[in-house]
């Protein structure tokens, strides 16, 4: 298992920019992949962004790429998730996840509340 927690949400206006901040404590040799996933109110979660631990490489979700950007601390277990352009849509729970040795998301922080005000 793996602990995670999140840090680094709040309130910013439209156009503004919020840095997320994930720290991964445990069994940490074996992450695969750190992710980022969203729910809006009365919407289901969805994935935001996802990176894999060896080698950095990552994928996006169409709705915020150009505009967010995670990457990689192996050094402190990090994720980091750099939001710029924020929209009202990006309003949300923000939550961190581990996968370890692909075998899916299975480890989960307790969410970060990302408010963007038009």
């Amino acid at each position: 298992q793996v602990q995670l927690v999140e840090s680094g949400g709040g309130l910013v206006q439209a156009g503004g920019s919020l840095r997320l901040s994930c720290a991964a404590s445990g069994r940490t040799f074996g992450i695969y992949r750190m992710g980022w996933f969203r729910q809006a109110p009365g919407k289901e979660r969805e994935f935001v962004a996802a990176i894999r631990w060896r080698d950095g490489n990552s994928n996006y979700a169409d709705s915020v790429k150009g505009r967010f950007t995670i990457s990689r601390d192996k050094s402190k277990n990090t994720v980091l998730l750099q939001m710029n352009s924020l929209k009202p849509e990006d309003t949300a729970v923000y939550y961190c996840a581990a996968d370890l040795s692909a075998n899916g998301w299975e480890n989960w922080g307790q969410g970060t509340q990302v408010t963007v005000s038009s």
